[in-house]
């Protein structure tokens, strides 16, 4: 079975970069908060599931292979 997670850029500041995301890139339908410096991310539903863990570690590697917060982007498995 195939998992596929979408996300895109909300704001960022200094210390944090929010991004929406969900499993349709035409209805996100959750957020969520990443610490720059710890690099931990927070969901705004306290529903800490697959989707979510997913989207927090493409959006860290994906930090790590271009030094910046990717304003979109999409992990499939």
């Amino acid at each position: 079975m195939a998992a596929i997670v979408y996300f895109r850029k909300v704001s960022e500041t200094e210390e944090r970069v929010e991004y929406e995301f969900g499993d349709d890139p035409d209805n996100f339908g959750r957020r969520l908060t990443m610490d720059k410096v710890s690099r931990t991310s927070t969901v705004q539903d306290e529903m800490v599931d697959h989707t979510f863990l997913k989207a927090s570690r493409k959006l860290n590697a994906l930090h790590t292979e271009r030094g910046v917060w990717p304003e979109r982007g999409m992990s499939v498995s």
